[in-house]
């Protein structure tokens, strides 16, 4: 089979299917004892051998399925954006007691935010599925990241994916200190919201 992935194409692609549907799952059974939607929009993918090839060029990879499934963890990934800062952590909670799941990494850039504002709480998982893995193992170990956000840190993070590619911007200094700013002013809003629910809910 072509492309970076080869056979593995049609496994990362089920086994990106079942994580979602164990999500779906889980979210329906706190939706059911708390009245809660602890998501609002969940995307998942697995990464387009394009981007993977660039991104084994750009990392000074060779463009193999060892390097797009063993080298990098990011052939499968899965963003879950939620409305408040503590659905967050109960998604965490919840993923993190997958059956045959280990996190091998986590960051979190919501208590800990990047110097250019940014947040999000990132992992990466290994799991193993009942699919030969790259090594020939059976059953495999395959990796999964994962991204969570608030809508507010999604939407700062959209909008200045889209500005950061402008080349020969003018006052690039004061327009990263303003996008610094407004991260910081949807933050403020996003802990003042989760304040407000937790009124309402006491």
């Amino acid at each position: 089979m072509d492309g970076i992935y080869g056979e593995y194409k049609p496994v990362l692609e089920k086994i990106k299917d079942d994580i979602q549907c164990r999500i779906e799952e889980y979210t329906q059974k706190e939706y059911e004892t708390s009245g809660i939607k602890i998501y609002e929009h969940l995307i998942a993918r697995v990464k387009s051998e394009e981007s993977m090839s660039e991104k084994c060029r750009r990392k000074n990879l060779p463009e193999t399925p060892e390097s797009a499934l063993k080298k990098l963890h990011d052939s499968i990934g899965l963003r879950i954006v939620c409305s408040f800062i503590e659905d967050i952590y109960t998604n965490i909670k919840y993923i993190k007691s997958f059956p045959n799941c280990k996190v091998i990494s986590e960051k979190d850039y919501i208590k800990h935010a990047k110097p250019n504002g940014y947040r999000s709480y990132h992992m990466i998982l290994e799991m193993q599925y009942p699919y030969t893995d790259i090594n020939g193992n059976t059953p495999g170990n395959f990796y999964v990241e994962i991204q969570l956000r608030t809508i507010a840190m999604d939407s700062w993070a959209a909008l200045e994916h889209k500005l950061k590619y402008k080349k020969n911007i003018a006052n690039q200094e004061l327009i990263i200190a303003e996008l610094k700013r407004c991260a910081d002013e949807m933050a403020s809003c996003d802990i003042s919201m989760q304040t407000i629910r937790d009124l309402i809910t006491e």
